[in-house]
């Protein structure tokens, strides 16, 4: 067992030492991002136990060091990716085991209700084309977006997250807005035109 590390070790510091295997980082890790990564997750499933579920794979994740690049953004929102990602997935695993348990006339009703084939493939475009819009911001706009819009917190939270000045993310994630716009309206443009 490691040494404790004090609360002012950087991130990619204690990341290396769990890396050796440390969990004394991976608890500093833990205490640093637990419950952010738990309020996350909780938006998401909605079920105190399914997100501490999402949060033990999500720590479990880091242990088994799992493609954290330091380039793609800092460790904080690539962990709330991670959280989003495992806490998405673990609804869908637990919506189709529900579902499984339904009786006959329940899915039926469900699949009467649900949306058209048409209307699936448009939205199903439309997630297709903003990802794609998405990995053409910088970093630094992507992951506000993300945090945002995905992540649901508010820019005071964000800024705590990734540790910039409130007006920072303000400026950056309207200035992400207004490029994701530009590149959807292209990218609408020339599905309009015949290019897929």
């Amino acid at each position: 067992m490691g040494e404790s590390p004090s609360p002012a070790v950087d991130d990619g510091v204690l990341l290396g030492r769990v890396r050796a295997r440390d969990d004394a980082a991976l608890e500093a890790l833990y205490r640093r991002y637990g419950s952010i990564c738990y309020r996350l997750a909780y938006r998401i499933v909605g079920d105190e136990h399914l997100a501490h579920d999402v949060v033990q794979q999500v720590f479990l994740a880091i242990w088994r060091d799992e493609s954290y690049d330091a380039q793609r953004g800092t460790f904080g929102s690539w962990l709330l990716s991670v959280a989003h990602h495992k806490a998405v997935d673990m609804l869908r695993r637990e919506r189709g085991r529900l579902t499984r348990l339904a009786d006959e006339q329940e899915i039926v009703e469900l699949a009467a209700a649900g949306p058209s084939v048409a209307d699936q493939a448009w939205e199903n475009l439309r997630a297709v084309r903003t990802r794609a819009a998405l990995r053409r911001l910088s970093a630094e706009q992507r992951e506000v977006l993300l945090l945002a819009y995905y992540g649901g917190y508010t820019q005071r939270e964000i800024a705590e997250i990734t540790g910039l000045p409130l007006g920072t993310v303000k400026s950056r994630t309207l200035h992400a807005m207004r490029r994701l716009r530009e590149l959807l309206a292209d990218s609408m443009e020339s599905l309009e035109g015949g290019e897929p």
